[in-house]
Order: structure tokens, then sequence, then C-alpha cells
């Protein structure tokens, strides 16, 4: 039986003038939101880019998946719709083939491609893994096979309990990575910039 390749799938919205970081935008303004978000999305691909496996950017509208939008999105990497609907409905897409499945968003800035071997290794002895953020959520979810649906029932986005909502879906040992600041607000960039 062939062995999957490992994906590693990374959830972003196209790089708008006030279309991503609105409630950072709020503390920034929009220009300055927007030259962050450019940054913060560049940054993740070139540090999370390893031939160990393959990278896709899931578009957050279909439109887009064509655009390089001046190279945030570098065109060597393969697109794929994120799907429509809450983030419940398109995790679940994302999640949905065989094989080693990693999925994380570009609001974390320190991920490294070690992080990501981390998670595909955890993935060897556990059915998920997480990356925790500092706020509740997460900045990475992995799984080994297609997950059910119902694993993302009922979970609050958003919220501090995201990350325990999913979790107490999952009837197995999950693994956890080390707690990331995600950058949603001024407050999370001033911590992010401290370290």
């Amino acid at each position: 039986m062939p062995v999957t390749q490992p994906l590693l799938i990374v959830f972003s919205k196209a790089p708008y003038f006030g279309g991503a970081k609105s409630r950072l935008a709020a503390g920034i303004g929009k220009v300055h939101a927007n030259r962050l978000y450019r940054a913060m999305v560049c940054s993740v691909l070139r540090r999370v880019q390893d031939p160990r496996w393959k990278t896709v950017i899931a578009c957050a509208t279909d439109k887009d998946m064509t655009r390089s939008f001046g190279g945030v999105w570098p065109y060597k990497y393969a697109r794929m719709s994120q799907g429509k609907g809450s983030l419940s409905p398109r995790l679940t897409l994302a999640l949905s083939r065989q094989g080693p499945t990693v999925v994380i968003g570009t609001d974390a800035p320190q991920i490294s491609r070690r992080d990501i071997a981390a998670a595909f290794k955890a993935l060897r002895r556990a059915p998920a893994v997480f990356g925790p953020a500092d706020d509740g959520g997460f900045w990475l979810i992995g799984m080994n096979g297609r997950v059910d649906r119902s694993v993302f029932d009922g979970v609050n986005w958003s919220t501090q309990t995201a990350l325990s909502d999913v979790a107490a879906n999952i009837d197995a040992e999950c693994c956890y990575l080390r707690t990331l600041i995600d950058v949603d607000d001024i407050k999370a960039l001033k911590a992010v910039r401290s370290l």
C-alpha cells in the first residue's frame, strides 16, 4: 500500500485592503493592518515550506484561486478552495483526505517548519494534533485520516473554548504542540513584537 504524502494546508484570506484583520485594524488602522497581514502571510509560507510535505494554499474565495497578489501567494503553491460556510464545514473539507493532513492559518507568525514537522511526527502516534493559541483557539490542527464532521459540532469559534470544544469531540487522546500567539488585535501584536 503506497504511503500518502503528508499535506500542509494553509488557510488564507486574500490580502485585499480591508479584507482581513478587522480587529487589528481597529487598533492600528486599515493600511498598516493590511501591510502587516501581507507580511504575515509571506512569512508563514516561507517559514513552513519543506520538501517533506506538500504545501497548499486554501483560498477563502474561489475567485481568488488564480491570483498571486504581488507574490503574497506565490504560484509555486498549489491552491484549493476552503469551501463555504463557517469554519466547521471548511475544516471538515480540508481534513477529508486519507493520510496525515495539517491545517494552519496565518495569524501566528511564529510558526516554523519545526512546528509542522513536530505535528506530522505526532500524527504517527495519535489521531489528532493541535497547536494551541494563547486565546483558547488553535493555530494548527492535524488529523491522520478523514475527519467526521461531528468533530466540529457545537464548537464556539473565536472564543476561549474553541480548542477544548473540538478536542472534547474527539474520542481519543490528542497531542499538543507549543502555545503560540494569534495576532488578532493590537494587544497580541505587541506581545509578539516583545518576543
